[in-house]
């Protein structure tokens, strides 16, 4: 069962990490935060986010192949995508895999509260796919 309030961080930078807890700290979210897929899974299995922020490039593997297994085992975790090497073919394929939103690196503060908006708006259940810009 998951918790609205419970986000889930995976990235291999530290400073993003910290920094995105704190914004989401703003917004009442508590958060935890893990640097590699495998971690993930674990974090996963022992309380299970409402929302998962995922880094593509980790030490471990790619967070756009990770996104599959999310959605098959997780299914009602929302997923942003958060990477610094943003492509046209890791788009198309992160959306493929049933990701919710896709925000490049680097982040600010607005973006990240604009993807928190659209995800949690009255409006967004079964709303498509966004990019949030900066």
């Amino acid at each position: 069962m998951t918790d609205n309030s419970k986000v889930l961080i995976v990235d291999d930078e530290l400073d993003i990490c910290y920094l995105l807890s704190g914004m989401l700290k703003q917004r009442s979210f508590h958060t935890a935060f893990v640097n590699c897929l495998s971690d993930a899974v674990t974090a996963l299995q022992s309380e299970t986010p409402s929302l998962l922020f995922l880094d593509n490039h980790l030490p471990d593997g790619f967070g756009l192949d990770f996104i599959p297994y999310v959605k098959k085992n997780y299914p009602n975790v929302k997923i942003v995508m958060i990477t610094a090497h943003d492509g046209a073919a890791d788009r198309k394929q992160a959306y493929s895999g049933g990701v919710d939103l896709f925000i490049a690196k680097p982040l600010n503060r607005k973006m990240i509260f604009d993807a928190i908006d659209k995800l949690y708006s009255p409006d967004s259940a079964g709303a498509a796919v966004y990019d949030v810009a900066s």
